[in-house]
Formats: C-alpha cells, sequence, structure tokens
C-alpha cells in the first residue's frame, strides 16, 4: 500500500471519530421558543417561536398555540414582520401581539382558533408594553407618543441634532377602549403626561380602576418610584420615593397593597440583592418582604395562594412562592436538572406553562400541574438536533486564588477519552451579572459545539459577580475588575491542567461585553494563552465611563470616578499592561454600540499593534452592543472559528 493510501486511510478514520456539529449557518438556524402564556382555562398555551430569514438577514418571531394536553399545535400568526409579546384576553377569546407589520408597532388582536388580525391601535409613537384590563374591555399601554412640534419644526430648521440629556423622550400610559365590533380601531385615552417622569413597568388594580406603575426621569440615576393612577379623574399620586430603582408593581387580590422589586435604598445596588417589599395601594410605610432571600427575586404576580417569583440559585432558575405575611418562601419548581426561564399560571394557578431545559437539553414548552410538579413538553425543538453528536456539559468547581469557591459549565466532545490531554477554549460569559448553565442553546458568536467537535475542552466560568451565587459572591470584583476576575479564570484553567485533561500549550480565551473585557484583561496579564477574543470588551474604564450609556456602572464597581480614583480605574484596566502583551488578539465590535462604545476595541488595537502583538479588528457597521442580523452573526462566529482554528490547531 502507498503513503499517499495510508495517509487517506488514517484521515478517513480520523473523520469516521469526529462528531458530526451544526455548522455555524446551521447553528444561527435552529428555531427557538421564547415567551410562553398559558390560557386563563390552562387549556391552550401561546408561544413565540424565532427563525431566521436568510434572505432577509433577519430574525423573525411569531405566534404559535398548542393544546395543553400536547395533542396539537399550530402557527397562529405569519408575515414578513414578528409577531411577539403574545398576551390572552381575561376569558380567553382573544389573543393580543404587538407587530410593526403596518409600520410602528403596534397592538394587534387575533382568535386563538385563527384567522385574521387587526390592529387594534395606530399610536403615531408606537406601543412599548401592554397588559389587559381584568374585565377585558380595555388594554393598558406605554408609548413615547407623535414627535412633539417643537421637534418637528427644529428638524426641518436644522436638520437632525440632539442635546444630550435635554432631548430625551419620555413614555407615558394610555388605555384603548376595545370596540364594540371585531376589526375596529381602539379609542385611546392618555393617562398620565408631562416631563417629571417616564413610565415603565405598570399593572391594573384587581377592579379596573386604578394602574399601578414605576417611573423614572431619562438620564437620572436611580430614579425610579412607585406611582397609582386614578382612571376616572387621571390624578397619579406617589406611594414609594425610596432612594434608588423600585419598579415591576403587581397588585395584591384585594387591592389593598402593591408588591413591586427594590433596591431597598443601597447606594451601590448594582451587585447587592434587590428585594420585594409592599406598600399600601394608598400610600404608606413600604415593608420589605424577602430580607432573608439572598438572590435576586422577580416579580411575577402575587395570588390568593401568595407571591410568585422567579430567581436563580447557582445554575439553576427556579419558581418560589413568598407568604407576604410571614415573610417565608419556599420553592415550588425548578432545580440543577430542570431549569425554569419564564412561567405563566392558569386563572386558577392550579397549572403552569414555562420555557424550560432539562439538563443537557435544550428549551421547550412545558406544560404541568402546579403539584405535583411533572412537566410535559407540548413542543419538540430538541428534534432539529437529533442527527447530531453534541458535547456533554457537566457543572465543575474549583477554589480561586483568593479562596473563593467557584463553578463553572465544562463542555466535554461527545467522543471524550479519559486520561487524554485536550486543548482547552475559554468562554466568558457577560455581565458581569450573567450566568451559564448546563443547558443547551444554539451557538452565538462562539461556535462550543465544533470547538469540541475539533477535540477541544470548552469552559465557561461563573467568575465572580455571577448571578445567581448570592450577594457576597456578586460583591467579590468591586474595586476588583479584572484582577479577581483573572484569578477565577486563571485558576479554574489550573484545575483541569492538574486533572491531567488539558494540554497547557494549546489554550485559548474568549468572552462578549463583560468577557470581552476580562478577555481583554487576559491579553495584557498573561501570556499563557495561544489566542484570545475580544468581543465589544472594555479595555480602558475611563474610555468606557465618558462614553457608555450606563455612566453608575463604574461609580458602583469601582466606588470611585476616574477624578477620585485614578489609580483603581488604571489598575483595573486591560490597557495599563498593554507593554506585556504578547497573545494574538482578535476584537470584535459594533460600531454604534452605546453600552460599550468603539474607542474601547481601537484603543486595544492600536496599542496591541504598538507591540508588535498580531491582532485583528473587525467593526460591525450599523450595530450596536449586539450582532443581531444573521449574517454578520455568521461572520463573527467564523470569524472566531477561524482565528483559533489557526492558533490552537494550525490550520491556515
Amino acid at each position: 500500500m502507498g503513503k499517499t493510501a495510508i495517509l487517506l486511510l488514517f484521515a478517513m478514520a480520523a473523520w469516521a471519530q469526529t462528531p458530526r456539529v451544526p455548522d455555524s449557518r446551521q447553528a444561527l438556524s435552529f428555531k427557538s421558543p421564547g415567551s410562553v402564556r398559558l390560557s386563563p382555562d390552562g387549556k391552550l398555551v401561546a408561544y413565540t417561536v424565532t427563525e431566521t430569514d436568510w434572505e432577509d438577514n433577519e430574525y423573525k418571531t411569531q405566534v404559535w398555540v398548542a393544546r395543553a394536553d400536547g395533542s396539537e399545535r399550530y402557527q397562529l400568526t405569519r408575515g414578513k414582520k414578528s409577531a411577539s409579546s403574545p398576551e390572552w384576553s381575561p376569558a380567553g377569546d382573544w389573543l393580543a401581539f404587538t407587530s410593526s407589520r403596518d409600520g410602528k408597532n403596534q397592538i394587534w388582536l387575533v382568535s386563538p382558533r385563527g384567522g385574521e388580525a387587526w390592529a387594534l391601535t395606530s399610536d403615531e409613537g408606537g406601543v412599548q408594553g401592554y397588559r389587559w384590563s381584568p374585565d377585558g374591555r380595555r388594554i393598558a399601554f406605554t408609548s413615547q407618543g407623535p414627535e412633539p412640534k417643537e421637534a418637528k419644526e427644529r428638524k426641518e430648521k436644522f436638520g437632525e441634532f440632539e442635546v444630550v440629556e435635554r432631548d430625551a423622550r419620555h413614555s407615558h400610559l394610555y388605555v384603548a377602549e376595545l370596540p364594540a365590533e371585531a376589526g375596529a380601531k381602539a379609542k385611546v385615552e392618555q393617562l398620565t403626561k408631562g416631563e417629571s417622569f417616564s413610565v415603565n413597568a405598570f399593572s391594573w388594580s384587581p377592579d379596573g380602576n386604578r394602574v399601578a406603575f414605576s417611573a423614572g426621569v431619562p438620564y437620572v440615576d436611580d430614579s425610579n418610584d412607585i406611582y397609582v393612577a386614578v382612571l376616572a379623574d387621571k390624578t397619579v399620586k406617589k406611594v414609594v420615593s425610596t432612594p434608588g430603582p423600585d419598579s415591576s408593581p403587581e397588585w395584591s387580590p384585594d387591592g389593598a397593597w402593591i408588591v413591586y422589586e427594590t433596591a431597598n435604598a443601597e447606594k451601590f445596588h448594582y451587585y447587592k440583592n434587590s428585594r420585594l417589599a409592599a406598600v399600601p395601594s394608598a400610600g404608606g410605610e413600604p415593608r420589605v418582604l424577602t430580607q432573608n432571600f439572598d438572590e435576586e427575586p422577580r416579580l411575577i404576580q402575587w395570588a390568593e395562594e401568595g407571591i410568585w417569583f422567579a430567581a436563580l440559585q447557582k445554575t439553576a432558575g427556579s419558581i418560589f412562592l413568598l407568604d407576604p405575611k410571614e415573610g417565608t418562601y419556599r420553592r415550588m419548581f425548578g432545580d440543577d436538572r430542570f431549569a425554569v426561564n419564564g412561567v405563566s399560571l392558569s386563572k386558577d394557578k392550579h397549572t403552569v406553562a414555562l420555557a424550560g431545559s432539562a439538563f443537557n437539553a435544550f428549551s421547550e414548552v412545558y406544560v404541568s400541574p402546579v403539584a405535583p410538579f411533572q412537566p410535559r413538553a407540548v413542543t419538540d425543538f430538541n428534534a432539529q438536533y437529533k442527527e447530531y453528536q453534541l458535547g456533554n456539559r457537566e457543572v465543575i468547581s474549583w477554589k480561586s486564588k483568593d479562596g473563593a469557591e467557584i463553578e463553572g459549565v465544562l463542555t466535554k466532545p461527545a467522543n471524550f477519552e479519559a486520561g487524554k490531554k485536550y486543548p482547552l477554549l475559554v468562554v466568558i460569559h457577560g455581565g458581569p451579572t450573567g450566568v451559564d448553565r448546563p443547558f443547551r442553546a444554539p451557538d452565538w458568536a462562539y461556535p462550543v459545539e465544533q470547538f469540541a467537535a475539533k477535540g477541544a475542552l470548552v469552559l465557561r466560568p461563573n467568575y465572580r459577580g455571577s448571578a445567581g451565587y448570592g450577594e457576597k459572591f456578586r460583591s467579590l470584583n468591586v474595586r476588583n475588575l479584572g484582577v479577581g476576575d483573572m484569578w477565577d479564570v486563571m485558576s479554574g484553567v489550573d484545575h483541569l491542567i492538574a486533572q491531567g485533561m488539558v494540554d497547557p500549550s494549546r489554550m485559548g480565551a474568549m468572552g462578549w461585553s463583560q468577557g470581552g473585557y476580562i478577555s481583554a484583561f487576559l491579553t495584557t496579564n498573561t501570556d499563557r494563552f495561544k489566542a484570545i477574543s475580544v468581543g465589544a470588551g472594555i479595555s480602558d474604564w475611563m474610555t468606557y465611563y465618558v462614553n457608555t450609556d450606563i455612566h453608575p456602572f463604574t461609580r458602583q464597581y469601582l466606588l470611585a470616578t476616574p477624578w477620585d480614583d485614578p489609580a483603581v480605574y488604571a489598575r483595573t484596566s486591560p490597557i495599563t499592561n498593554i507593554k506585556q502583551a504578547k497573545t494574538p488578539t482578535l476584537i470584535q465590535h459594533g460600531e454604534n454600540d452605546k453600552r460599550v462604545p468603539l474607542p474601547n476595541a481601537y484603543e486595544l488595537y492600536q496599542g496591541l499593534r504598538d507591540q508588535g502583538v498580531e491582532a485583528r479588528l473587525v467593526v460591525y457597521k450599523g450595530f450596536g452592543h449586539g450582532i443581531n442580523k444573521p449574517k454578520q452573526a455568521l461572520h463573527v462566529m467564523e470569524d472566531n472559528l477561524h482565528w483559533f482554528g489557526k492558533w490552537i490547531w494550525g490550520e491556515k
């Protein structure tokens, strides 16, 4: 047998052993479920499905309906424009959704049995959020309303420009009364007005006579308070005015109280636990209800049996029920084997619909009795992946440099062999209060499944500051950004090396947003990686501070402005140690990113070039903090695949 034939046989054998996984385009093409809403009688589930339209270069969302017994599911909305945010009328005879199919985003109604949808509103500013009234005769919604006359006249005379802060538009509450005949437009009245606040979340009182809402002032830090508007005379009363953000009000069943999420007057609340608190609906002294709950509760609703809320517990997404009188709570469902991402309860609270993920599986829409919790899938999104051999996820833990206990999600190739040393790729989540969990999701930006199929371990560390691990853990990177984060990443790397699983000469790191910042910090503070990719990352905290749309972030985490304490800004900035950078670095960034503005990317790129370090900067034209169109997202993923293919696997 000739040499060529032998090499061919070896190549064929290696190919046969390589797990088959989705390529980048396939990974971005999979359908996925979104918001889930159970009909009041618990018999039907409305949910959204997002899929990729490569021709229009858009992700499009439509509303589907499934029977709760799993016997049938069907697509309810169609068209060139997305339909999202489905909500059942209290009687279950209509399903509302929002869509911009006629231009601005409007509220549409459709029968859950199908038929032609019709636009209920024609708001000039476009609808933002909306809620049905308890009697189903009205829908409240928020909008910025029509462009002010003065703004139109200024534009005609001087063209387009913005006076920062002073030109902020305010959102207000409107009430649409359903017409007598289907197909007609609603009669709309404005409930709040003025420039003293801008409305965000809101809810109806049980009797339908009042609306509670949270509101703040654009560009003013931590200004959210709770108000109550009376429909009859349009009077507005502030009922909560504690310092810091107060938001997401919901009414007690008797209308006497309002529960809401609050920072509880914490000055540095970005990394502290939020609380649930209740206040008399007529005004009075607020009462904190979750003082002893060590995480961030996310309010669902107040029902007869108690207050439902969601929260992370390490990598588990769970649903809790709170006794508002005793302040005690119990976990109803969701754990480290089955994650709950969002729930909707039937009117009698006996049935729940949810988007959830079983361990090492993709998200589905489930229906279950509330007790005992026995989720049954009414969708089959996992079927899209049945022909593939995907990596297996597991949660691991290790001790960081300062003794902090760190968890992470380790993905192993489908054909993993114990005792073999693998390349290691570290994928770092954003936030910093994000969290990685051992549940599957389609790849975006970083082709985890393709890396695993090529023979790599992929570690996703839940570094200090990650959600789910309590307030003390989220506070560990205060005045220690980058520094402590690097301890957590590198100790996780060393933990795997010590176990004999990793080839330390073939390692890479990458991440987006805060994960991009940590990746940039690794670029300038260690030479242990063969390659790094920085997605929308911070390179200099002063550059970030003066350009970002959330200035409080650095003031909270570094406890100072750059003018007060330039030393801590320098110590935690990747650019400070640019002179010692050696690692080849790919930089990806949106041109119009307001959260982490583009100057951060140029600063890192030029600094690396000045040191003679190989660097590549890709600027995605017209995009903000996320690259949210399929074709450009495909390039992000492919560029990372090729970058690490070159430096880790020696590919051309």
